[in-house]
């Protein structure tokens, strides 16, 4: 009985390796990163000024708990309010942009409504609108996740439309032979076929809406992570900026894992309807 060898990976992809391999590589990967940054400070590559110590780091974390300098509030605190601001802008965001996008793509005359306000409103900085924000909502909850949706806004647009603009015609001409109206077609096709691209603008938003939160809390915050860092550098606190960057990058990881579990529910639930 002969055996038949498998063939080699020209690319060296590793397709053969366990799932524990690539939990193993990932681990090995961020204690490297965390080595190298410890190494750099410690022999003085880097001055402490400019970077501090991982250990610092982690140690500032556990005292951030209960230590309310130099921004005056404790870390949870921080969190919890930013949370709010960036999961209200990204909500909204999502809400609004994704059936808009959905609708401009698969209704012609949506599309030609809504395209020109679109292409105008989209290449404006997030950061700009900071002005006209103070003076329309002032400088509260609303103004900060104000901010926060049109960073995120934007990519859920044009996923929405470039995933359901995609949709394969095939199904739609099957789906016209049985006798499905446009909205029906629209609703079990057009949707489901488009919600991969769909989750890939979502992630992008979620990206955005972190990246913006800092420039969102200059808005006369007093709480927040962006806050905070802002405190740190008004203080030359360069572990309380590090320490605040860290834990808007956990938090932004976290909430991607999340959002993969959701984008496989939904993408496996879209295709059983399909």
């Amino acid at each position: 009985m002969t055996h038949k060898k498998k063939a080699a990976d020209p690319l060296g992809r590793g397709r053969g390796a366990s799932p524990y391999t690539y939990t193993a590589l990932s681990i090995a990967g961020i204690l490297t990163f965390f080595l190298v940054w410890q190494a750099a400070t410690q022999f003085g590559w880097v001055s402490s000024r400019y970077l501090s110590e991982p250990t610092e780091i982690i140690s500032l974390f556990f005292t951030k708990l209960h230590d309310t300098s130099p921004d005056g509030s404790t870390l949870q605190v921080n969190v919890l309010a930013s949370l709010q601001v960036a999961l209200t802008g990204l909500g909204l965001a999502i809400v609004i942009g994704v059936p808009l996008g959905w609708i401009m793509g698969w209704y012609r005359m949506a599309d030609r409504f809504f395209s020109p306000i679109f292409e105008i409103i989209r290449p404006i900085p997030p950061i700009s609108w900071i002005p006209l924000t103070i003076a329309w909502l002032g400088i509260g909850l609303g103004a900060k996740a104000f901010i926060i949706f049109f960073s995120a806004f934007v990519p859920c647009v044009i996923n929405s439309y470039t995933g359901i603009k995609q949709t394969n015609q095939t199904l739609i001409n099957v789906a016209k032979t049985c006798g499905a109206s446009n909205f029906t077609i629209f609703y079990k096709v057009g949707i489901p076929s488009a919600l991969s691209v769909t989750f890939a603008g979502i992630r992008v938003a979620l990206g955005n809406a972190w990246s913006t939160l800092v420039a969102a809390e200059m808005l006369a915050a007093n709480a927040g992570l962006g806050y905070m860092i802002q405190m740190g550098r008004m203080f030359a606190r360069v572990d309380i900026i590090i320490l605040g960057m860290a834990v808007i990058g956990a938090l932004g990881a976290l909430f991607a894992w999340v959002l993969g579990v959701f984008e496989r529910h939904f993408i496996k639930g879209g295709m059983r309807n399909g």
